[in-house]
């Protein structure tokens, strides 16, 4: 049976810090289209970087009043392809997260190969990955 009222689901974030300008309209964004769903952004953690991530989210994976994480940040294509390692590691950590803890996490994490421009013209991206954690999460709970 239906509940009379449906429950917002809590949603918590990590952000990353590097590319802060960008990252931080990624947050802002994120929050926005959370509220346009009916979701609650519960807490927000700040890392210094992508790599640094897969720790924060599994805090708030642990935390019962939290239903999904969503990942936002930006790998910028530098000199080397640390962009590409950071990346891979970081997302095979992140999906290992949702499967351990039977959560969703939306990835909103742009890159790699790409320019400054380029994750610029994808801040947008943020709204997807809560919109991802969103509908994940209520068909697993319908």
């Amino acid at each position: 049976m239906k509940k009379e009222r449906e429950e917002k689901i809590k949603i918590g974030i990590v952000v990353s810090e590097f590319h802060y300008d960008i990252t931080m309209m990624m947050l802002e964004r994120a929050k926005e289209h959370a509220e346009f769903l009916g979701a609650k952004v519960e807490k927000i953690i700040k890392v210094p970087g992508v790599f640094d991530m897969p720790l924060a989210i599994k805090k708030l994976l642990q935390d019962i009043s939290i239903d999904a994480v969503v990942a936002l940040g930006a790998v910028i294509e530098g000199e080397t392809e640390h962009d590409e390692v950071v990346m891979q590691n970081a997302t095979r950590k992140i999906a290992d997260l949702a499967v351990q803890y039977e959560k969703p996490i939306g990835l909103g994490i742009t890159g790699p190969g790409m320019s400054r421009l380029q994750a610029e013209e994808r801040i947008e991206r943020a709204k997807q990955a809560v919109e991802a954690v969103v509908k994940v999460y209520k068909r697993l709970h319908a």
